[in-house]
C-alpha cells in the first residue's frame, strides 16, 4: 500500500485515525502496531513474518544486553543482534548479487556455476533493519533504556508512516514518545499540512518528471543526443528528490498526526556548495546513521588523514550498497566518497574562494553524474549514457528528440521542481512576519488570518489536484522497490 494511493488516502488512513482517537491511551500503541502490520502485509503478505521475527529477536537481545550490562555477555548479545539484522538484509537483498559475482569468478577458473533462484526483496527491509540495529546499539551504549514491553518495540520497528521509505528513526529519539505522547490540534493541523505538501511533491512533480526520465532512460543510450540525455538526467534528478523528500514529508506529517515528532530528512540539498554540504542536507537520517554507527566507531577523523579517507570510502561503499545490490550503486557511493576525500585534501578551500554559482554548478555536475549510475541498469549502460551527455556517441539519432513528448504538465512540473528545490518559501514567510511585526495589532491579526485562509485554500487545491491525478490513473511509480 502506497501513501499516494486512493485506498490509503480515503480508507486506510481515515479509519486508522478514527480508531486511534477513539481508543484509550492504553490501546493506542496496540492499535497502531496492528495497523502497521496490516499496512505492510497488504503488499508483502507472508513476509510480515520476517518483520515479526525481527521484532522478537531484537527485543530479546535488548533484554539480554541490559541484563548482562557491564559483562562480556552483553557485548555478545549486541553482536548477535547486529549479526541477525545484517544476515537478514544480506540474504534477502544481496544473496543473488553475491552468487552472480561469485559465478563470474568460478567461470574464470573453470568451475561450475552456483544455482540460486531469485530471492524476493521485501519492501522497506533496508529501513527497518537499520532501525532495529540502532535499538540494540542505543541500549548497549546507554543512549536509551531497554524497552521491556514487546508491543513498543514492535511499534518502533513496524510503525507504518516511515516503514517502507524512511526516514530512518533512531530509537533514542523516539523512546519517550513510544510511552508518552499527545496529539494537540496544532500537531494534527501541522501533520495534515505536511502530508499534503509531500503528496503534492510526489504526485504533481516527481510522478510527472518520471515520465520523461523513464522514457529517455529506455532509449538505446548509444543513440541519445546530448540534449535528450541531459533532459533525462535533469528529470531524474528532480524525480528522486521530490519522490524521496515527498515521502519523507508524508511520513513526518503522518507521524505528527499520531503524536510522533520525527526529525527532518531533507534540507534543500540541491543548493549545496560542496559535496560535504550536500550530505548534510540529503537523506539526513541515513547519513547521520552511518556517521554515528559506522564512521565514528571506525575512528572517524581522529586517527590521521589517511585513516579518515579510508573510513569515508568504506562508509560510502556501504552507503551505495545499502541502496541496492548492484555495482552501479557501489560506484555511485564511491563517487561521492571520492569527492568528499578530494574536498578534504584541499579542494574545499579552493571552492570557498570561488564564485557561488560555480560552486553550485560543481555540486550539480557531481550529483547528476552520480544519478546516472543510480538510474542506469548496469555499468555499461551508465558509461554510454555519460558519453551521450558529453556528446561522444558515435551515431546520433537527431530525430529522437521528436519522440520525447514534454507536455504542458511535465513542463510545469520541471519548472516547479527547479523552483521548489530552493527555499523560496522561507524568505516569503520571513517577509510576512516582518510586516506583521511593524503594523498595528489589529492589522497584524487580519493579515495573519488572511494568510491562514489562503494557506488552507492552497492546501485544499494541492490535495484536490493530487487526487485528480491519482483517480485518473496517472503514472505513479514506487521508486523504493530497489531499496
Amino acid at each position: 500500500m502506497l501513501f499516494s494511493s486512493i485506498i490509503f488516502l480515503f480508507q486506510f488512513l481515515p479509519l486508522c485515525l478514527l480508531l486511534y482517537f477513539l481508543a484509550g491511551k492504553r490501546l493506542r500503541n496496540l492499535l497502531l502496531l496492528m495497523a502497521s502490520l496490516i499496512f505492510y502485509a497488504w503488499g508483502e503478505s507472508y513476509y510480515v513474518l520476517l518483520m515479526l521475527v525481527s521484532i522478537l529477536v531484537n527485543y530479546l537481545c535488548g533484554l539480554m544486553i541490559d541484563r548482562y550490562r557491564g559483562r562480556q555477555a552483553a557485548r555478545g548479545f549486541l553482536i548477535a543482534a547486529i549479526a541477525f539484522n545484517v544476515l537478514s538484509i544480506s540474504v534477502f537483498k544481496y544473496a543473488n548479487f553475491l552468487v552472480d559475482n561469485l559465478n563470474i569468478v568460478l567461470f574464470q577458473i573453470g568451475g561450475g556455476p552456483i544455482e540460486l533462484a531469485p530471492i524476493h526483496l521485501p519492501i522497506g527491509i533496508s529501513f527497518f533493519t537499520f532501525q532495529a540495529m540502532s535499538y540494540a546499539v542505543d541500549v548497549y551504549r546507554r543512549d536509551a533504556s531497554v524497552q521491556r514491553n514487546p508491543l513498543n518495540i514492535g511499534l518502533y520497528i513496524a510503525l507504518f508512516p516511515q516503514l517502507i521509505a524512511g526516514p530512518i528513526i533512531r530509537y533514542h529519539n523516539i523512546a519517550v514518545q513510544l510511552i508518552r505522547r499527545r496529539v494537540r490540534l496544532d500537531d494534527l493541523s501541522y501533520g495534515i499540512e505536511r502530508f499534503v505538501v509531500g503528496l503534492g511533491k510526489k504526485v504533481l512533480i516527481a510522478n510527472q518528471v518520471a515520465i520523461i526520465a523513464d522514457q529517455v532512460f529506455s532509449f538505446p543510450y548509444e543513440t541519445l543526443t546530448p540534449g535528450v540525455a541531459w533532459l533525462g538526467v535533469l528529470c531524474y534528478t528532480l524525480q528522486i528528490y521530490f519522490d524521496f523528500s515527498g515521502y519523507s514529508d508524508m511520513a513526518i506529517g503522518l507521524g505528527r498526526m499520531f503524536g510522533f515528532h520525527f526529525l527532518e530528512n531533507f534540507n534543500y540539498p540541491y543548493i549545496s556548495r560542496s559535496i560535504r554540504e550536500f550530505w548534510r542536507r540529503w537523506h539526513i537520517s541515513l547519513s547521520s546513521w552511518f556517521r554515528d554507527y559506522l564512521y565514528i566507531p571506525l575512528g572517524g577523523n581522529h586517527k590521521g588523514p589517511l585513516r579518515t579517507y579510508l573510513n569515508l570510502l568504506i562508509v560510502f561503499f556501504l552507503c551505495g550498497l545499502w541502496h541496492g545490490a548492484s555495482w552501479n550503486f557501489v560506484i555511485w557511493g564511491l563517487l561521492h566518497g571520492l569527492f568528499l576525500v578530494i574536498e578534504r585534501l584541499g579542494f574545499e578551500k579552493i571552492l570557498n574562494r570561488c564564485w557561488s554559482p560555480l560552486r553550485y554548478l560543481y555540486v550539480m555536475l557531481v550529483v547528476c553524474t552520480g544519478w546516472v549510475f543510480f538510474r542506469a541498469e548496469n555499468l555499461s549502460a551508465a558509461a554510454h549514457y555519460l558519453a551521450a551527455m558529453a556528446g561522444l556517441n558515435p551515431s546520433l539519432d537527431l530525430q529522437q528528440q521528436a519522440f520525447v513528448q514534454v507536455d504542458f504538465y511535465v513542463r510545469l512540473a520541471i519548472a516547479a521542481g527547479i523552483l521548489f528545490s530552493t527555499p523560496v518559501v522561507k524568505p516569503l514567510r520571513g517577509w510576512i512576519e516582518e510586516i506583521s511585526s511593524t503594523v498595528r495589532p489589529k492589522a497584524a491579526e487580519a493579515l495573519t488570518g488572511s494568510i491562514g485562509i489562503l494557506n488552507t485554500l492552497a492546501l485544499a487545491l494541492l490535495f484536490y489536484a493530487s487526487v485528480l491525478f491519482l483517480a485518473a490513473g496517472a503514472y505513479n511509480p514506487f521508486i523504493y522497490f530497489r531499496f
